[in-house]
C-alpha cells in the first residue's frame, strides 16, 4: 500500500457550476466536469449555473485521485497542514473544517482548547490533546475574513443527511436531528441552510 501523497497538480481551479451535491460540486471547466468535494460553508455560498474559483488539493491514493477545493488559501493551507498529522485523512480534515473553519481553529489551538475540538465527529479528549500538540507553531495567527454573502440553493434532506454521515455521525442522529431542524425552520429553507444548522446542533451536544 503506498502512502498517501499531496500534489499540487491541480492547484486552482475556475469554472461553472454544473451540479451541487450534499459534499461536494461538480464544476464544469472547457467542457469537462470535475467532481471537488467542498465545505458546507463552500456549499451555502454557491448556487447552480454560478461561476466560481476555487483553492485546491488533490489527495492521490493507490487507488484513488480526490480533488478538494475550498475558497480561500487559509482554508486549503489549514487542509493541508491537517494532513501532515498522523492519523488524519481527509475526510476528518474536511469534518473538522466543516465545524470550526480555520480562524476558530487557529484559536482553539492557540488556547489549547481541547473541548472545542471534541465537537468534531471522531475526535475524543486525547486525540484533541493531540492534534493540538502537533499544530503548535503549524498554524498561523488567521485573520478573520468578511462574510460573503449567503446564497441557499435546493436540495433534500436525505442530501443533509448523508452529508452527516459522511462527516462521521451516525445515520440515525443524522435523521434524528435534520428532522428537528426542518421542524423548527421548514423544510424548504434549502439544503446548506439545513446541514448549517444541523451542525451547530450536533457539535453542541457533544
Amino acid at each position: 500500500m503506498f502512502p498517501l501523497e499531496r500534489q499540487s497538480v491541480i492547484s486552482f481551479l475556475r469554472g461553472t457550476v454544473h451540479r451541487i451535491a450534499a459534499d461536494h460540486l461538480v464544476v464544469l471547466t472547457y467542457g469537462v466536469g470535475r467532481k471537488v468535494h467542498v465545505t458546507p460553508d463552500t456549499l451555502s455560498k454557491t448556487r447552480h449555473g454560478a461561476d466560481i474559483e476555487l483553492v485546491t488539493t488533490l489527495v492521490v491514493r493507490e487507488d484513488s485521485m480526490t480533488l478538494f477545493g475550498f475558497a480561500t488559501e487559509d482554508e486549503n493551507h489549514t487542509f493541508e497542514v491537517l494532513l501532515s498529522i498522523s492519523g488524519i485523512g481527509p475526510r476528518l480534515a474536511m469534518a473538522i473544517l466543516a465545524v470550526m473553519g480555520p480562524d476558530e481553529l487557529a484559536g482553539a489551538i492557540a488556547n489549547q482548547d481541547a473541548n472545542a475540538l471534541t465537537r468534531v465527529p471522531g475526535i475524543g479528549k486525547k486525540g484533541a490533546s493531540r492534534i493540538i500538540l502537533e499544530l503548535e507553531n503549524k498554524l498561523p495567527k488567521l485573520a478573520a475574513a468578511s462574510p460573503g454573502p449567503q446564497l441557499s440553493f435546493g436540495g433534500t434532506n436525505q442530501q443533509v443527511i448523508d452529508a452527516l454521515v459522511g462527516l462521521g455521525w451516525k445515520e440515525p442522529q443524522a435523521v434524528e436531528v435534520v428532522q428537528e431542524v426542518t421542524n423548527d425552520i421548514g423544510a424548504d429553507a434549502g439544503t446548506s441552510v439545513i446541514l448549517k444548522s444541523a451542525l451547530k446542533i450536533l457539535g453542541a451536544r457533544k
